[in-house]
């Protein structure tokens, strides 16, 4: 934007500089240019009246030294010639020729008119300047005097007139540059403090923690009324988040004691209740609860990871025990459903992430994958740094062999409670994605559905590597 409003001031101050430089450069060049014409005009009239005699009497004693001297000095071709055309007296041996103007310049002055004025001859422009003025005897045309004047030097001073007027153009823009600078930067630095601290403030309202100002009172006051108004948005939401996230935390805390409650006395219920039916409903009842505990242990789960956000905890992690922990916590149930806990990729990386984010993420992973991989089927954890990111990441990716999911449904799997249609049937609470995203998302990073080629799911967290 600052080059935008550095390319106007200059626009206009250019426009300014060529507005006053070009009539001014335009009104010296005709003063010149008038001065030229009416000096050689005076000249030629002279030799016209000095024609008379020479022409009356077919004698030109003197007039002929006299043109050539002039010529010396001042560089002029004059020539007399009769009303048939015919060389009276030349300054020079072999007189030039006559342009179109010239011969029209001549015939007005055989016709008893006098040079008018040319138009304004140009820096580019060779023409010399002719002038023709009659020569009368007792009222009647008896011939013309010619003048050719070369207009070199005046062309000379019109280049170095423009010249000046081009270099003031430029001196004009450089200083309105200079100028602006200081100005522009004043005017623009809050719409800058806005542009560097939306990031920051997006990342602190969604992590809960106060959101850094950007107002400081700099700039004009329309940009600091929106950089306060900003700042009082920014710190309404984060407040919003706040209460919100604390309310599903409490909600989620003080609805446990009673589902414990509840499921107590469905459990005492057990060997109580009579009748096929009585003793069904009783068997969904439980098993209701069961998933209203799942529910709510997500709940809890999501409520602290977005909690412990709000306190800056990111450290740097070391990726290998953390892996070799979950692998080891989880291999006894995936030997129990006939899977394969397999680990992959390579040793030795640490990331940046809070402490247990990584176990966090993985146990949202390995029992998502345990849930919907089939018996014999096998579940791979694989570490490896990615090539050529920027900054440095590490991607920690669960590949499964279980059914996959529908390409369109790969953005909505990570929404919180979101289940595939086909997969209803399954226990889980729909939050165990969301809350591996969440937690890779509050350490910078990014969780990532893709369909390997031979089937099954990847589900990939890429997290910022450690130095």
């Amino acid at each position: 934007m600052r080059s935008r409003l550095l390319v106007i001031v200059c626009v206009l101050v250019g426009l300014l500089a060529v507005g006053l430089g070009v009539p001014l450069a335009l009104a010296n060049s005709r003063a010149a240019q008038q001065e030229l014409f009416i000096d050689r005009l005076t000249d030629t009239i002279y030799f016209a009246s000095r024609a008379q005699r020479p022409i009356t009497e077919d004698t030109a004693p003197g007039l002929a030294e006299e043109l050539a001297r002039y010529d010396e000095v001042y560089g002029v071709a004059v020539t007399v010639v009769d009303r048939a055309g015919t060389t009276v007296a030349a300054s020079r041996p072999d007189p030039p020729v006559l342009d179109e103007d010239g011969r029209e310049r001549l015939q007005v002055a055989l016709a008893g008119r006098r040079s008018a004025a040319p138009p304004l001859i140009w820096p580019w422009d060779t023409r010399p300047l002719v002038l023709a003025e009659p020569v009368l005897v007792d009222g009647e045309v008896r011939g013309a005097a010619i003048s050719v004047s070369p207009t070199g030097a005046l062309r000379a001073a019109e280049v170095q007139v423009w010249s000046l007027v081009a270099a003031l153009v430029v001196l004009a823009v450089a200083l309105g540059v200079l100028v602006a600078l200081p100005v522009t930067r004043w005017i623009l630095r809050p719409v800058r403090r806005l542009d560097e601290g939306t990031g920051r403030v997006t990342r602190a309202v969604l992590a809960g923690r106060p959101a850094e100002p950007v107002s400081d009172g700099s700039g004009p006051p329309e940009l600091r009324r929106l950089t306060l108004s900003f700042d009082r948005m920014a710190e309404s939401v984060t407040q919003a988040l706040s209460t919100q996230r604390a309310f599903v935390a409490d909600a989620s805390h003080q609805l446990r004691n009673p589902l414990t409650a509840l499921r107590l006395r469905l459990s005492n219920l057990e060997g109580h209740v009579g009748g096929g039916d009585a003793v069904e409903q009783h068997g969904a009842a439980m098993e209701e609860a069961e998933r209203l505990s799942g529910v709510l242990d997500g709940l809890l789960a999501l409520a602290r990871a977005e909690r412990d956000a709000g306190v800056d905890r990111e450290a740097d992690v070391p990726v290998d025990p953390a892996v070799d922990d979950r692998l080891d916590a989880w291999r006894p149930l995936a030997d129990h459903t006939g899977l394969r806990l397999l680990r992959g990729g390579v040793r030795g990386l640490w990331v940046r992430i809070a402490p247990g984010g990584i176990e966090t993420v993985l146990d949202a992973l390995l029992d998502n994958a345990i849930k919907f991989t089939p018996p014999g089927g096998s579940i791979t954890v694989t570490v490896r740094p990615v090539r050529g990111a920027e900054p440095a990441a590490v991607e920690l990716a669960v590949i499964d062999t279980g059914p996959g999911m529908a390409p369109d449904e790969l953005d909505r799997a990570t929404d919180r409670f979101w289940r595939a249609p086909d997969q209803s049937n399954v226990d889980g609470s729909g939050l165990g994605l969301a809350i591996a995203a969440r937690t890779v998302e509050l350490a910078g990073g990014t969780l990532t559905l893709d369909l390997p080629p031979g089937g099954g799911l990847k589900v990939a967290a890429r997290l910022l590597r450690a130095p």
